[in-house]
């Protein structure tokens, strides 16, 4: 079978920010100070559309879940302004998913309330993957979809079932993960990993995952565990591509076990405008290199890249540009 394209499933979100004048104690009164801003959200949302704007002529399949409301067709809208990306497998369930983002702008920081809604309820439905011409399955966030956190006899989690049906279908996979202290990282994360092809995850939860220090007590990144880290990733079952990244840089390990570090790109002041998505945005450059049958160094390079686009909106997406011109601004902005 001549496979292409990338299905992404998981996680869909409408993220609705507002600004208070300064976050309440409990009992208080806040004041809003701004208009509330509607944004799409959530692995599937954020890296469908991604990939979709690297290349308008990929073929993106989304899965997931989201509810007959205002929430759920404002994220068909957003989907539907790409072509090639079909929503036809799309299920219809519960409420849709959303976060309160809660701006202070006294502080500048911000508080997230996240109502789990239809998300909680996908557990792989309409996937179809012995069906799939697809080349590549993007799935997650693991520990944040609750049907497929749930336990599997066979195969440690439900999640841990969907990759290994999908790789026997013959779709290389690919998993994300949520930043979570606690015991459920180590319940949850492991399985997924032994049925997995690529691993693209942040620092903080690599160091969940192999229990090697990648930061220390003063938050400076400590390069020297990376190799040490992404062996470990590896050895837990991940078959070809383990990718870690944070703001300081990328790292990688290859389907032949060899290195690459590359540092972020030096951003003018202020061209920040937002954070959200930044991560997925990386991870979609990543897996359209692998896609497309790049080496990891490329694909980091498109990953970093497509990183800082997200970063220049406040949205998750709307920063992102094609893969060439994605590589041509990495190479304007001074990357290796």
């Amino acid at each position: 079978m001549d496979r292409r394209g990338i299905c992404v499933a998981g996680n869909m979100i409408v993220d609705i920010a507002q600004t208070v004048s300064a976050w309440p104690k409990l009992g208080e009164l806040t004041s809003l100070v701004s208009a509330r801003e509607r944004s799409t959200g959530g692995l599937a949302c954020n890296v469908g559309k991604s990939l979709a704007m690297l290349d308008d002529q990929l073929p993106i399949q989304v899965f997931g879940c989201i509810g007959d409301d205002p929430e759920g067709r404002y994220i068909r809208s957003q989907f539907e302004m790409h072509p090639n990306i079909d929503t036809s497998a799309i299920h219809v369930a519960a409420d849709t998913s959303y976060t309160l983002v809660m701006n202070d702008a006294a502080t500048l920081e911000r508080t997230f309330l996240h109502y789990r809604g239809a998300n909680a309820g996908f557990d792989g439905q309409g996937l179809q993957l012995d069906t799939s011409n697809a080349r590549m399955l993007h799935i997650g966030y693991v520990l944040l979809l609750d049907a497929l956190d749930e336990p599997d006899a066979e195969y440690g989690t439900r999640m841990a079932r969907v990759l290994a049906q999908a790789q026997a279908a013959g779709l290389r996979t690919s998993i994300d993960v949520v930043t979570e202290a606690g015991e459920r990282f180590q319940q949850l994360v492991p399985p997924a990993l032994r049925h997995t092809d690529y691993c693209i995850i942040n620092e903080m939860e690599a160091q969940q995952v192999t229990g090697v220090m990648l930061r220390d007590d003063g938050d400076r990144v400590l390069e020297a565990n990376m190799p040490r880290a992404l062996a470990a990733i590896k050895a837990a079952g991940v078959t070809t591509w383990a990718a870690i990244h944070c703001p300081e840089g990328s790292y990688g390990l290859d389907e032949h076990d060899r290195y690459t570090a590359l540092p972020s790109l030096k951003l003018p002041k202020g061209y920040i405008q937002g954070t959200t998505g930044a991560g997925d945005a990386f991870c979609a450059g990543v897996l359209y290199g692998a896609h497309e049958g790049w080496t990891l160094a490329d694909a980091l390079r498109l990953g970093t890249s497509a990183a800082a686009g997200s970063l220049s909106r406040p949205d998750a997406t709307s920063g992102i540009l094609s893969a060439q011109a994605t590589m041509d601004m990495y190479r304007a902005m001074g990357g290796q």
